[in-house]
């Protein structure tokens, strides 16, 4: 089961991350800042006091914002990879039930922490390249489960595309854009909803013309 640990202000965690130690409330607090803020518009101090702490103790825990940063970082795009892997071990072999369910675990995954996939994605390039390796390696996982599956659909004759790296481009855009339109914009809509339409619609971008 996938859990998530939200605090009062609306920032959610995974659930590993917990919510009551010293710990887990620095992230939680430096989430909620980063996110209204960005990198730059936030400081140390800011984020000790949104975690009812001292400056001193968040030195305890995370050597420099950037530290904490590039663990949150990898937090989202540990959750992100770990839900496609799940979704392509439950999806059979049919390359149109694997897209299906890669779009699915998109959608749910930056629905469900729209915050920290919003941060995780627009803080990434502040880290130092040492500091953004992790992150930026799951994310060349992530991209080539999906580049995995449309290159044996198209193998298979099932997809055809001109431009399969564009393509792929635009099908993961439309499950990492869910976390700036969803749910604020659209609360009227399941999240069911939102991930049936969009994966018929990379499957309209990929799907070989019916003979």
């Amino acid at each position: 089961m996938n859990v998530s640990v939200r605090t009062s202000s609306g920032a959610v965690l995974p659930a590993s991350v917990g919510a009551d130690d010293t710990r887990s409330r620095l992230l939680h607090a430096g989430l909620e800042m980063l996110f209204e803020r960005g990198y730059h518009g936030t400081s140390i101090r800011d984020i000790a006091v949104g975690a009812g702490v001292q400056s001193a103790t968040l030195y305890g825990h995370f050597a420099s914002k950037e530290e904490l940063l590039a663990e949150l970082i990898v937090l989202g795009h540990e959750e992100h990879h770990r839900r496609l892997i799940d979704a392509l071990m439950d999806a059979g072999t049919d390359p149109r039930d694997q897209l299906r369910a890669l779009v699915s675990a998109y959608v749910t995954g930056h629905a469900e922490f729209a915050m920290l996939a919003i941060v995780a994605n627009a803080e990434l390039s502040r880290l130092s390249p040492e500091a953004a390796a992790p992150a930026r390696l799951l994310c060349d996982r992530s991209r080539e489960l999906l580049m995995t599956v449309v290159s044996r659909g198209v193998r298979q004759g099932v997809f055809v595309m001109d431009h399969p790296e564009i393509t792929i481009n635009a099908i993961a855009s439309m499950g990492t854009s869910v976390a700036l339109w969803y749910p604020p914009s659209a609360d009227h809509l399941d999240v069911g909803v939102v991930c049936d339409t969009l994966s018929e619609l990379a499957l309209r971008l990929v799907l070989a013309p019916t003979p």
